[in-house]
């Protein structure tokens, strides 16, 4: 008997990840205002309808753009999302990871796993060299994510980026594919 194709672009044992798509807002935004207390200060996902087609838009349209929603494989909830930004291609083959777990998900290991998903699919069918991830230092949970995926660090770099109203420090971290080998 013939399976229907899945519905992930890659699949683990207990997550699968897939692209963005408009339909997922309510879903996607209830679980950002569940996960406030998570996220603050670090990241701040769309928690409104409109916020969150503007977001999701960008993802889809934007070919500097990759959005992957990590869903469990047992239900299809949504556990985290990780996005791909800044795509340079030519000499570089390069983009910055953004990401975040959902309050249900957070220290499952979801997240790791849908991580490693990604980077195979960022260094397979997407053709990318290197990945880099831009963290605030206090941001425990999201370091000990890049180090555990082999992400090495490479820098630091103050007043980096603006979240919260502030210009924030970043610490640099980065794994390319000879990293994988």
């Amino acid at each position: 008997m013939a399976h229907p194709p899945s519905r992930y672009l890659a699949e683990g044992p207990r997550v699968g990840i897939r692209s963005f798509t408009l339909e997922d807002g309510p879903e996607f935004t209830a679980r950002a205002r569940e996960s406030k207390d998570l996220h603050r200060p670090w990241l701040f996902p769309p928690d409104t309808d409109e916020a969150y087609a503007d977001y999701a838009g960008r993802l889809i349209d934007d070919p500097a753009r990759a959005g992957f929603l990590v869903c469990e494989r047992d239900g299809g909830d949504i556990a985290g999302f990780i996005n791909i930004n800044n795509i340079v291609r030519g000499g570089f083959q390069c983009g910055a990871l953004g990401y975040g777990a959902f309050a249900h998900a957070a220290g499952r290991g979801l997240m790791r796993e849908g991580l490693e998903l990604v980077i195979g699919y960022a260094f397979g069918p997407l053709g990318l060299h290197r990945l880099e991830i831009n963290v605030q230092p206090g941001n425990a949970a999201s370091i000990a994510l890049a180090r555990g995926a082999g992400f090495r660090l490479e820098g630091f770099s103050p007043a980096m980026i603006h979240v919260d109203g502030a210009w924030r420090d970043h610490e640099r971290w980065a794994l390319t594919t000879e990293m994988r080998s």
